[in-house]
């Protein structure tokens, strides 16, 4: 997959098979409509072109916007790689852009910077300034600038029934079954490690304390979870505690640390990779720091126990 940040290294390919959104979270249903967008550039011997915007037009367009997404930029590019996605045009997203209307968006970008040939939309997708275009909109600029569009029916998208929104709303609340299904895949987010105050090593359950460096990355809700963690090339079983340990630490900043199985390096500075398996328990407020070792010792068997079926 090519990718672009913005048109100055893009020059439109032979017969372009072209969408648009922000992909936040790359799920199952923006992966029908890749699949749909592929198989249409494979029959009419095109490319598939995807465009994206990043940042996420929510967060410029609305100031107090306390949004997270599902994937950063880097996360959402190796998503659409991993689907055969020919072409990915990422266009920064600013004021200016956002205030090109419908019919401007299609004459400029569409059509101009990028040579569409065929566009494959979803269901309900708008586009332009204040999200004025639609789908029939795009019916009659078509045959005006020659290109064919395909809409995802309603029927595929409602049977689906899933988006970025309903995932965020899973994760704030624990379902992570129900994030994993939505998504085809765990769920993720990386990290760098930093030192701690190793309040877990004095109770034998040392961590590697998380930093997360995309303010905009959503973070799942407070508890203990079984991971995967991911160094390197090489996967690690671990438990997760995302909180603000009330039992040891009344500052209130949330932390996030993970107790990574059978390992003993010092990996400072190093990213970490955590795949969400299961949530385990809610964060709880223990009287001491004996009760909460006592119950990491539970959870540690927990987590245990559910990573050896995955």
């Amino acid at each position: 997959m090519k990718v672009y940040k913005g048109f100055s290294n893009y020059s439109p390919v032979q017969n372009a098979v072209v969408t648009t959104g922000t992909f936040d979270g790359v799920h199952v249903g923006h992966r029908t409509i890749i699949r749909r967008l592929n198989g249409i550039a494979k029959k009419h011997r095109g490319e598939s072109v995807l465009i994206t915007f990043h940042p996420h037009p929510r967060l410029v367009l609305q100031k107090d916007c306390d949004l997270k997404l599902l994937s950063t930029i880097e996360e959402r590019i190796e998503l659409l790689e991993g689907l055969g996605v020919d072409h990915l045009i990422i266009i920064p997203f600013d004021e200016s852009f956002s205030k090109l209307s419908s019919k401007e968006f299609v004459q400029k970008i569409l059509v101009e910077k990028v040579g569409t040939k065929r566009l494959v939309i979803g269901y309900d997708h708008h586009f332009g300034r204040n999200r004025e275009g639609t789908f029939q909109h795009l019916l009659e600029f078509g045959p005006q600038y020659g290109f064919e569009v395909e809409e995802i029916p309603a029927l595929e998208v409602e049977e689906i029934k899933v988006s970025s929104t309903k995932i965020r709303d899973a994760l704030s609340k624990g379902f992570v079954n129900k994030v994993t299904s939505f998504l085809e895949r765990p769920y993720c987010f990386t990290g760098t490690v930093v030192k701690g105050n190793q309040i877990g090593r004095s109770i034998g359950f040392p961590t590697a304390n998380l930093q997360i460096k995309e303010q905009y990355k959503l973070i799942p809700k407070e508890g203990v979870y079984a991971v995967n963690v991911k160094l390197g090339n090489i996967f690690y079983n671990g438990m997760l505690n995302i909180g603000r340990r009330p039992t040891v630490d009344f500052d209130n900043t949330l932390t996030i640390e993970v107790n990574i199985f059978e390992f003993n390096q010092l990996i400072y500075g190093e990213e970490l990779t955590l795949e969400i398996i299961q949530h385990v328990r809610n964060e709880i407020h223990f009287g001491d720091v004996n009760q909460l070792k006592m119950q990491l010792e539970q959870d540690l068997e927990a987590c245990k126990k559910i990573l050896s079926f995955k």
